[in-house]
């Protein structure tokens, strides 16, 4: 059965961030991605310099149109991330809104980009956009701690927080939410940032039963553009592949995510040389030399069932 993606995000000429992160390793994996672009940049926004053109909401109307007059709007899975712009983020939610009436089993798979450390990266006014509007119609959801404390007003400062905050987060809507990095000391020592998740499932018998899952992941010394955006498209594949099981599925993706960025940091020193610090465009992920990783990962982490 095939499988169909709509991914509205970012697009840039050169890297990989947002679209250009996700197509690839979602095409790989078999799933077929219909982009459509809320930006096209010439570059991502770290480097020097860059140029290029902002998709308003009533040009993204416009592009769902077209797909809809030719009877082509069914979708399994809707895919977002960063967004600047209230009114194209409620459009986003109008064309999920449609797309599940015409297919109820549709999954959004949504990362609520409102900062991280503390400090917000988008206009504050999305922050009511995405409690209100956004999270509960998403069905998977990728905050980081500060993301996830913002949409429930609720602080994480122990693992039973953070369990908490997830469930609230359920109750907003969504089934599978996956806190991508927190605060929380690790266990394997302070080279390591602690990730959760959390899954509601509806068993055979019509019960509902909870997998909740804790992982350690490796920290890395360098600023990455793309990697939330590949890490949303990784788990919407791995979930897919393993709809009951968020322990393999987070496996999966997070070792993914190591693959790729181990790839790209050993890449990024050999280019800059000894003692310099690489330069955003030696940054850039190792996308296309991961393909082999993105397509069977071995495994490199390991989840505690909670």
């Amino acid at each position: 059965m095939e499988c169909r993606v709509l991914s509205i995000q970012s697009h840039v000429v050169r890297g990989y961030v947002g679209n250009k992160s996700a197509s690839f390793p979602l095409q790989v994996l078999g799933f077929e991605v219909d982009s459509i672009n809320s930006v096209q940049f010439s570059n991502h926004t770290g480097y020097a310099h860059w140029k290029g053109q902002v998709l308003t909401a009533d040009e993204l109307h416009v592009l769902y149109e077209g797909i809809k007059l030719n009877n082509v709007n069914h979708y399994d899975y809707v895919l977002t991330g960063y967004t600047r712009d209230t009114s194209f983020l409620e459009m986003v939610v109008d064309i999920v809104q449609e797309l599940k009436r015409a297919n109820p089993n549709l999954v959004y798979v949504c990362d609520p980009v409102l900062g991280d450390h503390g400090s917000m990266y988008v206009p504050q006014n999305l922050h009511p956009v995405y409690r209100n509007k956004v999270v509960p119609v998403a069905d998977i959801i990728t905050p980081n701690q500060f993301e996830a404390e913002l949409l429930t007003g609720k602080n994480i400062s122990t693992e039973k927080d953070a369990v908490e905050v997830m469930d609230l987060l359920h109750k907003m809507g969504p089934d599978t939410v996956v806190i991508t990095s927190s605060d929380l000391p690790p266990r394997l020592g302070d080279r390591f940032l602690v990730s959760f998740g959390s899954k509601r499932i509806l068993m055979p018998d019509g019960t509902r039963t909870t997998q909740r899952i804790r992982i350690e992941v490796p920290k890395v010394d360098a600023v990455f553009v793309g990697t939330g955006d590949l890490f949303a498209a990784m788990l919407l594949a791995w979930t897919h592949h393993y709809p009951t099981d968020l322990k393999t599925a987070c496996e999966k993706t997070f070792s993914v995510m190591h693959h790729v960025i181990q790839r790209t940091i050993s890449f990024a020193h050999e280019m800059a040389g000894p003692g310099r610090r690489p330069s955003p465009a030696q940054l850039e992920l190792r996308m296309v030399q991961s393909k082999a990783d993105i397509e069977d990962p071995a495994i490199v982490m390991e989840a505690t069932i909670l």
